[in-house]
């Protein structure tokens, strides 16, 4: 593999098919409006509550229906053109955000209202997140995919720091119903990208004639008896679980450890972004499969590390690097292990082994939110996470062991997806 500044030919060769540089374009600027408005309802639920339980509670209503939803939506990923079901989920999108701006702009907002309109838009990206992974790999040439896969989560995580810096710089001037509007400006720009794609079949796998809940089952059965796609999801489930969730207290760290206030949430969440642009760039370079499995597990190795150095500090300006150190990390595990999963698995069962990865990915966070928010009310922010960051260490060192065993299976390429083994 070629080194330093050529290492970069693999983003140009991605960004040479046109419709993933159309694709991109308007999913960078969506990313960024998602990030605002992300900020937006977090600092504005803090506002009405001053309590960590609903931070946490929020937090569940944006990503636990991934849990019980993305199941299915893998199915239809496999099953129906995802195009057509992305742009679907984008209009839906734009109606939630609408209806946020107009209830805050005219002040009848209230913590249950902001709840179930967060519910409401985190069953549309439950179903949004498998169509989208699978829908990549139609977007490039096969080669270029893990490049692919990388660029998405640069830019996923470039909104993540510019989104926030944003939307500091948006609810200090303005107040919090602008990040709203500004979002809904966002989707309309990725519904006219969509509208510029042009892609004469998207593949699908799952057209036969089992029910939906056979499909589910035999995707769980595949993916549970598989040696290294089993161990990977388990590892990203207790990272998921146990560390993710810090992103979501960050109002009340931000708040009440730092005494930061507003402009202290945007410093932390525009640092654990840039961490995280920093590693999917390192990652983006490598244009190679090659040594991925190391990676994700050294990956959840550090962000607990990191993790366990953000809750020991009361100092603002260390807590701003462990942060970063952990998204860096964060994000280098959680391509690697999207990057494997495409490589091994068939197109038959792309949708469904993704749409699992977006349950623990979504979902796991959702019920570590909630876990973590209402153990904060007892024990404060500090502690849970620290005890997280403690388990999810040992989940990586447990994993660490086994990878002998799973990268021979991981490079076994082009096999049919009713051969777990």
């Amino acid at each position: 593999m070629a080194t330093g500044i050529a290492d970069f030919s693999a983003v140009g060769r991605a960004f040479g098919n046109r419709n993933y540089a159309i694709y991109t374009a308007g999913s960078t600027v969506t990313m960024i409006g998602l990030w605002v408005q992300r900020l937006g309802v977090g600092w504005l639920a803090w506002e009405l509550t001053y309590s960590g339980f609903w931070l946490g509670a929020i937090a569940f209503a944006d990503l636990f229906p991934a849990v019980v939803i993305g199941p299915f939506a893998g199915v239809l990923a496999d099953r129906l053109d995802r195009l057509r079901l992305a742009r679907a989920c984008q209009w839906l999108s734009l109606l939630q955000t609408v209806l946020l701006f107009v209830l805050t702009a005219w002040g009848h907002i209230e913590i249950v209202s902001l709840m179930l309109l967060t519910l409401f838009l985190g069953c549309v990206r439950a179903v949004y997140m498998p169509v989208r992974l699978s829908l990549v790999p139609a977007l490039v040439r096969p080669d270029d995919v893990p490049a692919a896969i990388a660029i998405s989560s640069l830019i996923f995580n470039l909104a993540r720091f510019v989104g926030p810096a944003a939307a500091g710089l948006i609810i200090a001037a303005w107040g919090v119903a602008p990040t709203f509007a500004f979002y809904g400006v966002t989707v309309i720009a990725l519904l006219f990208a969509f509208s510029r794609l042009r892609i004469d079949r998207v593949p699908t796998g799952a057209g036969r004639g089992d029910g939906m809940l056979a499909q589910i089952a035999e995707g769980l059965r595949y993916t549970t008896q598989h040696g290294a796609i089993a161990p990977l999801l388990l590892l990203m489930l207790a990272l998921s679980v146990l560390a993710r969730p810090v992103g979501e207290l960050f109002p009340g760290f931000a708040d009440v450890v730092f005494q930061r206030g507003a402009v202290g949430l945007a410093w932390l969440s525009s640092a654990i972004g840039l961490g995280a642009v920093a590693g999917g760039i390192w990652l983006a370079q490598r244009g190679s499969a090659v040594g991925l499995l190391p990676i994700a597990v050294a990956g959840a190795g550090v962000s607990s590390v990191s993790l366990m150095l953000f809750t020991a500090t009361d100092i603002f300006w260390i807590a701003i690097p462990s942060i970063g150190l952990f998204g860096a990390a964060v994000v280098s595990c959680a391509i690697a292990t999207q990057t494997l999963l495409l490589g091994v698995v068939g197109e038959d069962m792309r949708g469904r082994v993704l749409s699992l990865y977006g349950v623990i990915f979504r979902g796991g966070p959702a019920v570590g939110s909630l876990l973590m928010g209402g153990l904060s009310d007892f024990f404060g922010l500090r502690i849970p996470l620290a005890v997280g960051g403690i388990l999810c260490l040992g989940a990586a060192l447990w994993t660490w062991r086994g990878r002998r065993r799973m990268i021979v299976l991981l490079e076994r390429r082009g096999r049919k997806s009713d051969e777990p083994e």
